[in-house]
């Protein structure tokens, strides 16, 4: 999924935002959790972007781990932008290895969107939007207006982990996918 949407999303308008048949969404990721093949390539890159969203919804306590939650959303609360990717760096070291590997991989792909978004109209602030819902999320429910609240809090925070990723991650991120 992330290869795909590293090849295509940068070219694409509106991914993460438009979303594919809801038909074929549901008929793929039924095929994808009976462990069965299926060639994500023949598909809408919308149907791809959005089981990946869902993947992502759907990872344990999150992929930036509940736990650390009220930690993630004062991290912009802290003074200048390198305090702030140092405060994002030792967040990160906290996570399992698996779930950093997949960020990384993850924001390879943010950045290489944001990178063309005068093409497909996905800066960080719109990708951030469309995300940030499906990495992390409070341990515990709560009222409608304090989630509303978070997920500006956390939009603010996956824009700027987007918009600082070669920083955070290290500028081989903007290679992982190598020459596909």
């Amino acid at each position: 999924m992330l290869s795909l949407l590293y090849q295509e999303g940068p070219s694409t308008k509106g991914i993460f935002r438009r979303s594919g048949s809801a038909k074929t969404f549901k008929e793929l990721k039924e095929k994808l959790d009976s462990g069965a093949e299926v060639d994500l390539a023949r598909e809408s890159i919308f149907v791809t972007a959005s089981l990946f969203k869902d993947f992502l919804r759907n990872i344990p306590d999150s992929i930036l781990s509940s736990q650390l939650c009220d930690k993630w959303v004062s991290v912009l609360d802290q003074g200048n932008n390198e305090e702030k990717i140092k405060s994002i760096q030792r967040l990160i070291e906290h996570l399992p290895r698996a779930n950093v590997v997949l960020l990384r991989y993850i924001f390879g792909v943010l950045h290489g969107i944001e990178m063309r978004s005068e093409e497909n109209q996905m800066n960080a602030f719109n990708l951030a939007v469309c995300i940030a819902p499906s990495l992390l999320w409070p341990p515990v429910s709560s009222t409608p207006d304090i989630e509303s609240e978070f997920i500006k809090k956390i939009s603010s925070l996956v824009q700027f982990l987007i918009e600082n990723c070669c920083r955070i991650f290290g500028d081989e991120i903007t290679s992982l996918f190598g020459e596909i």
